[in-house]
């Protein structure tokens, strides 16, 4: 039987990341053929798209840029805590080691997670606008949200469902999650918590100045188009909190489900909801004198 292929991915610019790898550098070849170490943020080395798995060594935030890297690949992704949370990389190197020979093999099996596409296209004043091309597209893998930005006055944005128009939101802008990343800024926004293997998309206003606009959850077979009717000179579309464009007046922001998801190796000793309850507290009683 052919070995199989291992691709390690890593924070490098985090202290001790880049040491712990090469430490492991031995371990690791003696269980799969190694086709590149690499920081996670750079392009993939050369046959990093046919690994059989990616081991990623950072936090949560590493994760998500070997998820972005990866997109469409089909690699699953074991994600490394070296960080602070390690809700996504639920791994620490201790359990790693134990349970790697296992995922190898096959015994335990990666989850798929929706994954998003996000394309920003020009309004009709804007460059290449004519050419009806885009002045920037990324996939996504927990959110896109679009922030009000300086001089910090409230965002006007119209949503829309194929043909159907949602809503329209004045406040300090928008989180559209995946159900992986309706922990993360949707969560803190007052977003609801999806179990990470749904096919569905949340819409989250942030500080609307309504009482009436509250999160939703949507089908994800139908892009969301977003157009930025009235925005400020330094409103953005952020990326899982690491990549962003500029957003102007007239632009709209297309999010669609991306044609295929990432597949994330989750710890096979612990459930989503006992580390949801584990990581962020959730369903705790009250602390009682």
């Amino acid at each position: 039987m052919a070995r199989k292929k291992l691709l390690i991915l890593g924070n490098m610019s985090k202290p001790g990341i880049a040491e712990q790898i090469e430490q492991l550098r031995g371990w690791f070849e003696e269980r799969a053929e190694v086709v590149g170490v690499s920081p996670a943020n750079e392009p993939l080395p050369k046959g990093g798209e046919s690994a059989d798995l990616a081991v990623v060594f950072g936090g949560d935030g590493t994760l998500l840029s070997a998820a972005r890297l990866l997109a469409g690949t089909g690699v699953p992704l074991l994600g490394v805590n070296m960080g602070k949370l390690g809700f996504l990389a639920e791994f620490n190197v201790e359990h790693m080691q134990r349970h790697l020979d296992e995922v190898l093999d096959g015994r335990v099996e990666p989850t798929e997670r929706m994954m998003l596409q996000v394309t920003v296209r020009p309004c009709s004043t804007s460059e290449g606008a004519g050419d009806g091309g885009s002045k920037f597209s990324s996939p996504v893998a927990n959110d896109l949200a679009i922030s009000a930005g300086p001089p910090f006055r409230m965002v006007d944005l119209h949503v829309f469902q194929g043909d159907s128009e949602v809503a329209r939101y004045l406040g300090d802008g928008l989180v559209v999650a995946t159900p992986s990343g309706s922990t993360g800024y949707n969560m803190s926004a007052g977003g609801p918590i999806l179990e990470p293997t749904l096919d569905a998309i949340t819409i989250t206003p942030v500080a609307p100045h309504t009482l009436s606009l509250r999160p939703i959850v949507v089908r994800s077979d139908e892009a969301v188009r977003i157009v930025a009717v009235k925005v400020n000179s330094g409103t953005a579309v952020i990326i899982d909190g690491q990549v962003s464009c500029s957003l102007c007046e007239g632009d709209a922001v297309e999010i669609r489900r991306a044609p295929r998801g990432t597949r994330v190796v989750t710890h096979p000793g612990r459930g989503f909801f006992q580390t949801l309850a584990n990581k962020l507290q959730w369903g705790r009683s009250p602390h009682h004198s």
